[in-house]
């Protein structure tokens, strides 16, 4: 691979709140940060115009082997989590390698274009075939050079459930699935999920690999598998490489029990993951109302200082009909469906869909620090609480210090009587 040139950055804001900061890439890496940097001569500059220089996003939950497979073979009627499933199910003996490879290098392109430049993606290994294993794994490759994906086996017919899915999961680890994956509540009794979350810790301990677990994603305040979780991630000590995402149970649990749970999941040193998108549109299907939100604790979690992350789950599937690998859209309806509107909030659900998912994947040389990765973007955006009001344009996207997407400012011209012929959507609110 071929020495990334130098870069500078003029004039950027970070988000932090630092505002006048440049930031030198040399040789792929980032060489300094600060106030009007000296750069080697010929290095190109580019003018950030005080606009929000970020670390990439990441999405620490994906599935890639089904996104933009919307209406095939048919759309989600009922648009629920099981229809979802079982139209999976339909659909997996049809599916080609070809396919596979195309949606998702296709996703993978919007991606960048977003400035999302790390994807943790499950896929299913229930399928004999092994397709989408090695479809995902063929995409992983080609990507490598601009984009980091991390996938999980994922049993979606579960562990125990499905005749040949613990062998499958053992096969696709051998052709170098990255992450354990597992579905406890899809399990046919609950102590068959306890029994499917011991044998997938064990599993994971055993090769050194991380786990990221599908895990309570149900109404039912007595799906508890995360309690499970947590014990065997300690027991093995696993703790900061295991992950529970979704967690929706919660949301409905009593407050007693939880005061008890959450401590738990901070002491066995767990990532939880949320998906806000997916967890608003398919929780509380049986309610009438009120109805259930159905997202994870996400404030409480964070309050008690676990790791928290958003995903975006899906892209035009059998479970979502909607999406655009847009982070910022993620990051937004969660900080709605937790009313996390305060300054800080908002900051928090910016953190989640960056730094935090971050460190779910375990990223090393992530952030805008000196000797990480020249990875960033620049959003048209005085800062991450105007990112997600404005779902700021991706201005530039840089991968090792190599710019690889442009998108021009969002500009709108008006032409209204006695009025200027601009309109500026980024003008800071008074006080």
């Amino acid at each position: 691979m071929t020495t990334a040139p130098p870069l500078l950055i003029r004039n950027a804001t970070l988000p932090d709140g630092r505002t006048g900061i440049d930031l030198l890439a040399l040789d792929g890496r980032i060489a300094a940060v600060g106030a009007a940097l000296a750069a080697p001569p010929d290095t190109p500059s580019i003018a950030a115009a005080g606009w929000l220089l970020s670390p990439p996003f990441v999405d620490a939950h994906f599935h890639l082997d089904s996104t933009l497979s919307h209406g095939l073979p048919r759309v989600n009627a009922s648009g629920t989590l099981l229809e979802g499933i079982a139209l999976w199910g339909e659909l997996k003996p049809l599916l080609t390698e070809e396919a596979l490879v195309e949606r998702a290098l296709a996703y993978c392109d919007w991606a960048v274009a977003r400035g999302l430049l790390a994807i943790r993606s499950h896929v299913d290994i229930c399928d004999d075939r092994l397709l989408a294993v090695r479809a995902l794994l063929e995409v992983k490759r080609l990507v490598a050079g601009y984009l980091d994906l991390q996938l999980v086996a994922f049993p979606q017919d579960g562990l125990l459930r499905s005749p040949q899915a613990l062998t499958n999961l053992k096969r696709a680890l051998d052709l170098g699935v990255d992450v354990v994956g597992g579905i406890p509540h899809f399990e046919r009794t609950s102590e068959q999920g306890a029994q499917s979350v011991k044998l997938l810790c064990e599993l994971a301990a055993e090769r050194g690999l991380r786990v990221d677990l599908h895990c309570d994603e149900t109404d039912d305040p007595l799906s508890r598998h995360v309690e499970t979780l947590a014990l065997h991630t300690q027991r093995l000590g696993l703790q900061g490489r295991v992950t529970g995402s979704h967690l929706t149970s919660m949301h409905s649990m009593d407050n007693y029990y939880v005061s008890k749970l959450i401590p738990l999941i901070r002491e066995a040193g767990l990532h939880v993951v949320a998906n806000p998108l997916i967890n608003i549109t398919l929780q509380g299907r049986h309610d009438s109302y009120p109805k259930r939100r159905g997202m994870t604790r996400v404030p409480e979690l964070l309050a008690a200082g676990v790791n928290v992350g958003f995903g975006h789950d899906c892209v035009m599937d059998p479970w979502y009909a909607l999406g655009s690998a847009d982070m910022l859209e993620v990051a937004a309806m969660g900080l709605h469906v937790a009313q996390m509107c305060s300054v800080a909030g908002q900051q928090q659900c910016f953190d989640a869909v960056t730094v935090n998912n971050a460190r779910v994947l375990g990223l090393e040389g992530y952030g805008l620090e000196v000797g990480c990765r020249a990875d960033f973007v620049l959003l048209q955006a005085r800062s991450p609480q105007e990112a997600l009001r404005l779902r700021a344009q991706r201005l530039l996207v840089v991968r090792g210090g190599r710019v690889l997407s442009r998108m021009a400012p969002a500009t709108a011209e008006l032409a209204l009587p006695g009025r200027p012929a601009g309109v500026d959507f980024t003008r800071q609110a008074a006080g």
